[in-house]
């Protein structure tokens, strides 16, 4: 692991919040000159812990205004079958999130739709094919902490 300090992580900080500041606003905001904060970014990008940069967008006032968190549970462990589920479910564009978890079930997808029609097309979709043990959907009321930046400077 690329060993980071306080700067670095107040880098990340600010560019959690507002990865489209500019180079010179980022460096006075860390406290660096234009030159050292450019070696510092390649160095985080160079190393992996930088991955791109993304604009956040807000889905709802694209029409786009329902979250349902998909439980999944499968007969299945292969893996052979893992991964034709995974190239199945990377395909499925109303899928944001996808993790493979530990417990009752054994996956979990995050999916945003419009209204509940596009939820049962993604649905039909998700178990097109597929033999699952259990399919669940938990409908997200309220989004109190989305996308929310970690802040690293206070993780242990």
């Amino acid at each position: 692991m690329e060993k980071i300090d306080a700067i670095d992580l107040r880098i990340l900080a600010c560019l959690q919040r507002d990865a489209s500041m500019s180079q010179r606003e980022l460096a006075d905001e860390v406290g660096l000159s234009q030159n050292a904060c450019w070696r510092r970014l390649q160095r985080l990008n160079q190393s992996g812990i930088m991955r791109g940069s993304r604009m956040d967008i807000d889905l709802q006032a694209l029409g786009l205004d329902l979250t349902v968190f998909v439980m999944v549970r499968t007969r299945h462990h292969s893996k052979e079958w893992a991964v034709n589920f995974r190239k199945h479910v990377e395909r499925l564009p109303e899928v944001v999130d996808f993790h493979r978890i530990g417990g009752d079930w054994d996956y979990l997808i995050k999916v945003v739709a419009r209204r509940m029609a596009g939820y049962d097309t993604f649905y039909q979709k998700l178990i097109t094919d597929f033999d699952l043990a259990a399919v669940s959907g938990f409908f997200s009321m309220e989004a109190i902490l989305d996308n929310r930046p970690t802040d690293l400077r206070r993780m242990g």
